[in-house]
């Protein structure tokens, strides 16, 4: 190793070592994570639900207004948001209800936090939705849902929640 210096014998040592160096995490990285803040919206008994548009994914299949939790927002600025965004409404976000993480056989992985919401000013208009309607509790296991909202579906129907 004549007429090598420290720092060069330092830096092949250190690319020999990491060469080495089998990988940490063979598997492939799990599917992004997104947090979502989503609205039981209760009127009379009743709660509001949307029907997704055909052109979008799981088209047709119904959930609760909400949506994507942005960098730097609370879980209830994004859902007042996202409710004056998708329905035209001044939301008074309640007090969180459940929270559901949920893993789809395409990959993607959802952490929703659902949050009750007993008042809200304006008039509804569906400004996303193929569809929205207004369904009573045990009426709700009658409509198609999407897969991470079913547990909670089943247990809103039941009377265990709200």
């Amino acid at each position: 190793m004549r007429g090598w210096n420290s720092a060069t014998r330092c830096c092949v040592y250190t690319k020999v070592v990491e060469e080495l160096q089998p990988n940490a995490n063979p598997r492939p990285a799990g599917p992004a994570l997104r947090f979502v803040a989503a609205a039981l919206i209760v009127r009379n008994g009743q709660l509001l639900i949307g029907q997704r548009r055909p052109d979008q994914p799981m088209a047709l299949l119904w959930e609760f207004p909400g949506g994507k939790i942005e960098s730097g927002e609370s879980p209830e600025q994004a859902l007042a948001r996202e409710l004056e965004e998708e329905l035209g409404i001044r939301a008074i976000i309640g007090p969180r209800v459940t929270r559901v993480r949920h893993n789809y056989r395409h990959g993607g992985a959802v952490d929703l936090q659902f949050f009750a919401v007993h008042e809200f000013a304006g008039e509804i208009e569906s400004r996303i939705y193929q569809q929205v309607r207004w369904v009573r509790l045990e009426e709700l296991t009658e409509y198609e849902f999407l897969a991470a909202d079913r547990g909670l579906i089943r247990d809103l129907a039941a009377g265990k929640l709200l």
